[in-house]
């Protein structure tokens, strides 16, 4: 019996594999040393990454560190100061890694170094870290990014993971239905006050778009890169709910831990 040309098509897709690892090997997301594996992380660079696991905030998602007998008997539903005293406008939050100097790094050359051969390796740690958000979500919505910078970066990196997830998920994601209405300053090095007040009335939502992908009554993925006060999450939240969204979870990258 000869070779099907579905069997010949599978061997030269084989071999092109082979030969492209040869010429460009799989290399760590973090150092760029060669790994076995294409978007993975070797055992350096992975040691160096703090990746965020329960016990945690139930609400936002908020490590605690102490991980004493009472926070680990207390079982799920258990808050932090900060959403005991107020809670946010969305109704949870997940974070792949604690920001500092080893997730930065990831996340810099992912949004301002063209790194978006990242996006893969990233969207795996946001697809895990929102496993529990996953099976009763309707959309996938990133944080937009405004047109003038949108067009010097070339690509919103939230947008990139938004698509990447809705791969991985199956679940339909819409990158221009929340909109960035003025370009802000960035909210590196503001508090909490001046962050909300900077990204208030910043986003809108396209009406039309919204009733064709069916918003109303919608449980939205909220995607970004990083969550710090929360205050970008809120105001896109709150725009998204008073649009109909019934639910609003966010997932990002990696959080500020104080």
């Amino acid at each position: 019996m000869g070779i099907l040309p579905s069997q010949i098509g599978r061997i030269i897709g084989d071999v092109m594999k082979i030969g492209l690892r040869t010429v460009l090997p799989p290399r760590c997301g973090g150092c760029g040393t060669i790994t076995d594996t294409v978007h993975a992380v070797c055992a350096d660079c992975w040691a160096g990454l703090r990746f965020i696991s329960k016990p945690l905030c139930d609400c936002c998602g908020y490590p605690f560190e102490l991980a004493d007998a009472d926070i680990e008997t207390a079982g799920d539903g258990i808050l932090c100061g900060e959403c005991l005293r107020k809670h946010p406008a969305f109704d949870a939050a997940r974070a792949a890694l604690v920001y500092d100097d080893f997730s930065r790094n990831y996340i810099l050359r992912f949004k301002h170094a063209d790194r978006t051969d990242l996006t893969p390796l990233l969207a795996r740690w946001l697809l895990q870290a929102g496993r529990d958000f996953w099976p009763d979500a309707d959309l996938i919505i990133p944080v937009p990014l405004h047109r003038t910078r949108l067009l010097k970066r070339r690509y919103n990196q939230s947008g990139l993971l938004a698509a990447a997830l809705s791969r991985q998920t199956g679940i339909a994601w819409h990158g221009t239905v929340l909109r960035r209405l003025r370009k802000t300053r960035s909210l590196g090095g503001l508090g909490p006050s001046s962050r909300k007040r900077e990204v208030g009335g910043a986003f809108a939502i396209n009406e039309r778009q919204a009733g064709q992908i069916g918003l109303d009554g919608a449980r939205v993925i909220l995607i970004d890169d990083v969550l710090t006060t929360g205050a970008t999450a809120n105001a896109c939240t709150r725009i998204l709910k008073q649009a109909g969204a019934m639910h609003v979870s966010v997932i990002t990258v990696a959080r500020v831990v104080r």
